[in-house]
């Protein structure tokens, strides 16, 4: 197995749990989770995509939720402390990355010459 092969056997992995854990918490959890989503149906298939992706954070959220160690106040508030840092951080290093990209390309050999590629000869049967 190369190393294609593994990713992709992992992502397939990653969304059959995934689709596992949206059949489960859209038929079930759900309507535990948040109070408005009962009788809701409509929406539900909006969310499998999501869930696909994040079926650790959904499951995490919900053990939570049914275990009671869910702090429903601490939800509304992130941590603002960082967000200045991350804000001065996060345009430097893009601006980082594109100035690297742009030092450090590749050249072209020198005993390179470039061939004009033609279209196929018909071939008539």
């Amino acid at each position: 197995m190369n190393a294609a092969e593994a990713i992709f056997m992992a992502v397939r992995v990653w969304a059959y749990i995934g689709a596992s854990v949206a059949a489960v918490f859209l038929t079930f959890g759900i309507d535990r989770v948040d109070e408005d989503a009962r009788g809701a149906y409509l929406f539900r298939p909006l969310l499998i995509p999501g869930i696909l992706v994040i079926w650790p954070l959904v499951l995490w959220r919900w053990y939570r939720y049914e275990t009671g160690t869910d702090v429903w106040s601490a939800r509304y508030h992130p941590p603002l402390k960082s967000h200045l840092t991350v804000g001065f951080m996060l345009p430097v290093a893009i601006a980082l990355i594109i100035g690297t990209g742009l030092f450090v390309r590749q050249t072209w050999p020198a005993d390179f010459e470039p061939i004009q590629i033609s279209a196929p000869q018909e071939v008539s049967q």
